[in-house]
C-alpha cells in the first residue's frame, strides 16, 4: 500500500517519512539547506511563477488553482509517474496553509487515472488549436 504525505519543512525530520521530496520553486525562509533533509528538490514540479502569484494562497482562488495547476503538472507526467511508485513518499512544503501544490500532487498521485484522463483531454485540445 502506497503512503502519501504532505508535511511542511519545519516540521521534524520522522524516519517515518519515507522518500522526501520538496515540491517548491522557491527555498524556504529561515532554513538553511543541511536542515532539510530531503531526497530530491522537484522545483520543475512546482506551480509556475505566475499561477503562484495570482494564487497567493488565497483559500476563495484554490478550486481555480488547483484546476490550473493540475493541467500544468500534465507537462510533467514522466516525474510524477516516478513518484508514485514510491511506496512510502513525503511531499515537502513551506506553506502553512494545507491549501498547497504539495495536496495538489499528492490528489494527482492518488487519482493518477482521472488525472491522465485530463491530461489527454488538455493534450486534445492543445492539438486543436
Amino acid at each position: 500500500m502506497t503512503i502519501i504525505r504532505v508535511k511542511r519543512v519545519y516540521e521534524p525530520f520522522s524516519s517515518d517519512d519515507g522518500y522526501r521530496v520538496f515540491v517548491e520553486r522557491l527555498w524556504p525562509r529561515g532554513m538553511r539547506r543541511e536542515e532539510l533533509r530531503m531526497d530530491l528538490w522537484a522545483k520543475d514540479l512546482a506551480p509556475s511563477n505566475p499561477l503562484r502569484v495570482w494564487y497567493s494562497h488565497d483559500p476563495a482562488k484554490w478550486d481555480e488553482f488547483r484546476s490550473k495547476y493540475k493541467t500544468e503538472l500534465c507537462e510533467k507526467e514522466e516525474i510524477l509517474n516516478e513518484l508514485r511508485k514510491i511506496e512510502n513518499l513525503t511531499l515537502l512544503v513551506a506553506s502553512k496553509s494545507d491549501l498547497n501544490a504539495g495536496a495538489v500532487i499528492k490528489d494527482v498521485l492518488e487519482h493518477w487515472n482521472e488525472f491522465m484522463d485530463l491530461c489527454s483531454s488538455v493534450k486534445n485540445n492543445a492539438a486543436k488549436m
